[in-house]
């Protein structure tokens, strides 16, 4: 049993590090944002689709009671990622990734107001510190205020559609649900294009290495990835999980380093300040872990 959890440490390391380059293939793809977007969601549903067909049938099969909130995470995940690689685009990877560092958290912070309960003394100080650090990065890189703000409406919404989510789980698969939600997120997606007048052929015509890298971000980085991290997920801990999943800003912002050295180099302002906030969402977790322990002391 150790051996399987620590193949699984290792192998969720691995997806979570997968997760980290998917912002990486997006600033390397010389397509816009919603162009990007559509192929990423599209491409991710036929990898997925071709997984139930030759594996799980069933998991075709979705309660049509589910069917409106699954439209709703649609949008919302298609937006998420629209803004998300818009944000890349116009502010690069670090500053993107730091913003998005902040899910874990604004995800806690939104849980309360949703279930109708006050919010917690030390949810306000770690809220405190996680803005401290926020505004340490907006003051260091305030020329880039338009794409820190467009990457804090991405993380906003990552953590809306988490919540969502995580109201569904227990009613279909995960992995159903995903490969509905990403049909749906690439259909909308189209649909805008087509709608919108802003967009021609033109615009999703792919230049020489992008049929790679959107393949990549289509099957690897998410059919692939999200397969496997559902299967490792069912050996770790919540508090491990979580643990790992925060390290992914840090693997993009190396991998960013390491590819486009200083260009890619933000102020050292910057820096701490994202210290701040990864450093108070991995606090957090650790406290919230000890406090459940503490409850279960008490109940036995």
């Amino acid at each position: 049993m150790r051996n399987v959890r620590t193949q699984s440490l290792i192998h969720y390391h691995f997806i979570v590090f997968i997760f980290g380059f998917s912002s990486i293939l997006g600033a390397l793809c010389s397509l816009d944002a919603l162009p990007l977007v559509v192929y990423r969601m599209l491409l991710a549903c036929v990898g997925l689709a071709l997984y139930f067909g030759l594996f799980h049938p069933s998991y075709f099969r979705l309660d049509k009671q589910l069917w409106p909130k699954v439209v709703l995470g649609g949008l919302i995940i298609g937006v998420h990622w629209l803004t998300f690689f818009h944000a890349i685009k116009v502010a690069g990877v670090s500053l993107t990734l730091s913003m998005l560092a902040t899910v874990a958290f604004i995800t806690a912070m939104l849980e309360p107001l949703l279930n109708k309960r006050k919010i917690l003394l030390y949810e306000l100080l770690f809220g405190g510190c996680i803005a401290v650090g926020v505004g340490i990065i907006f003051r260091a890189e305030y020329e880039h205020l338009y794409g820190i703000c467009v990457a804090l409406v991405s993380a906003l919404l990552s953590a809306v559609f988490t919540i969502l989510n995580s109201q569904l789980v227990s009613k279909a698969r995960p992995i159903t649900l995903s490969f509905y939600e990403l049909l749906l997120g690439g259909i909308l997606g189209l649909l805008v294009v087509l709608f919108s007048g802003q967009y021609t052929a033109a615009d999703f015509q792919l230049q020489a290495w992008d049929i790679l890298w959107i393949v990549l971000l289509a099957w690897v980085c998410t059919s692939y990835a999200f397969n496997i991290s559902l299967r490792v997920m069912q050996h770790l801990s919540p508090f491990t999980v979580m643990i790992i999943i925060n390290l992914e800003p840090v693997y993009g912002i190396v991998l960013s380093l390491l590819i486009w050295g200083e260009e890619e180099l933000m102020s050292g302002s910057f820096y701490f300040g994202f210290i701040i906030v990864l450093g108070t969402i991995l606090l957090n977790g650790y406290y919230q872990r000890r406090k459940l322990v503490r409850e279960k002391q008490t109940h036995n």
